[in-house]
């Protein structure tokens, strides 16, 4: 099971990606165009051009994992008309994204910080 709480960063790519592409293809996505080490403790996140499947790429200490999930009827929300190809995400967006929430449009409450 994929334990999201587990890595230190989550990145998701904006621009679709052709689904034929594997580890090694979306390998040389993360360090072409985001830029980024697939080495990382980190989580990729891409998905199709109609937005009805992901795929999940990371590291697992000996070897690269992909995750993979598709819906039968709905799209998953994705950012539109952002300069950033990438964009990091925290635990609690991403969870709403695979749960077929819009993690751009949810705001979770304020945080408060009160001092005695």
């Amino acid at each position: 099971m994929l334990k999201i709480d587990h890595f230190d960063q989550i990145h998701l790519y904006r621009p679709f990606v052709d689904f034929r592409k594997s580890i090694n293809g979306l390998c040389g996505v993360v360090v072409g165009e985001m830029e980024l080490d697939p080495f990382q403790n980190y989580l990729f996140i891409f998905t199709s051009k109609r937005r009805d499947k992901i795929k999940i790429l990371y590291w697992d200490k000996n070897g690269f994992a992909l995750w993979y999930k598709r819906l039968e009827k709905e799209k998953y929300h994705w950012p539109k008309n952002l300069e950033d190809q990438k964009i990091t995400l925290k635990t609690e967006e991403l969870e709403w994204l695979l749960n077929g929430l819009n993690p751009w449009k949810m705001k979770p409450h304020e945080e408060l910080k009160y001092k005695f």
